[in-house]
């Protein structure tokens, strides 16, 4: 499920709600194609210590969790830095997945 996020001077996002399957395949090459460099960072380096210390398992594993959870903590930092969802189904899916709250 896609959601559109505005942002005041026109700016719009199309982000994804859900399971990040980019991610599960390409590992941090997704958030640094999406110009998340502080991410990107974040799961190359816990990919490459784990992966060093388990013979590869641990970053395998390290996909499998940020796949899960990488795309609610992009929207979550995109609302921070001003979007707002774009109509009011989209504002009723990002509360329903609890990433924001029904005051928002």
């Amino acid at each position: 499920m896609k959601v559109t996020l505005t942002k005041t001077g026109g700016l719009k996002k199309e982000v994804k709600v859900g399971f990040s399957w980019t991610t599960f395949f390409f590992g941090f090459f997704p958030a640094l194609f999406r110009g998340d460099l502080k991410w990107a960072v974040i799961m190359f380096v816990i990919e490459l210590i784990l992966g060093t210390f388990t013979i590869g398992i641990g970053s395998f594993i390290t996909g499998i969790v940020f796949s899960f959870v990488y795309n609610k903590i992009y929207i979550k930092e995109l609302i921070e830095k001003g979007y707002q969802p774009a109509t009011e189904e989209g504002r009723a899916v990002l509360q329903d997945r609890q990433i924001i709250s029904n005051i928002a």
